[in-house]
């Protein structure tokens, strides 16, 4: 399965989803690399099987095995970080912002792709799973390194645009209801 065909099985009350899909198919701001990376980390956060088969197929052909599992590894990494970090966040109790995470992440370290696309496909994974910490600390990486807000905004753009098919696809299975 592959972007094209994921986009047939969108349902017509989703046109627009389809039409994302797309344009972000065929958006060339992104290097190869960066693109496919993020595309596949999102479709991993996303947590649909569907979306994820497709986005694997896709993604799979323009990466490095290396790239490939650094898309996985800021996918999976972001998950676990983005609920600790927004419930440090979060909780009114601030005192667990100053104890020590005790969560192995040494993947953000060395991430086996350049820095900044593991960063800007954590970040894109951070925005899909509602982290405001995440996506600051992201942000703040990446401006650091030379990477531009239109980059970002691409990048969370894809995000958005994956987790609304995933949302289509799901929403398809509902009974159909008959005209009154």
């Amino acid at each position: 399965m592959s972007i094209d065909s994921l986009k047939d099985k969108i349902p017509d009350f989703a046109k627009d989803v389809r039409l994302n899909l797309s344009n972000m198919a065929n958006d060339d701001t992104l290097g190869e690399q960066t693109k496919y990376g993020l595309m596949l980390a999102c479709a991993v956060a996303s947590r649909n099987a569907e979306i994820l088969k497709a986005f694997d197929a896709e993604c799979t052909p323009h990466l490095t095995p290396a790239a490939r599992d650094a898309a996985l590894a800021a996918a999976t990494i972001m998950a676990m970080n983005n609920i600790y970090y927004r419930f440090v966040h979060l909780a009114s109790n601030k005192s667990y912002g100053t104890l020590p995470a005790k969560l192995r992440m040494n993947v953000i370290g060395n991430p086996g792709v350049p820095k900044a696309d593991f960063e800007l496909w954590a970040l894109a994974v951070s925005a899909i799973n509602g982290c405001g910490m995440c996506i600051d600390s992201h942000e703040k990486v990446l401006m650091k390194d030379g990477v531009t807000q239109d980059t970002i905004q691409t990048a969370v753009r894809f995000g958005a645009i994956i987790v609304s098919a995933a949302v289509a696809l799901e929403a398809s299975t509902l009974p159909a209801v008959a005209a009154s």
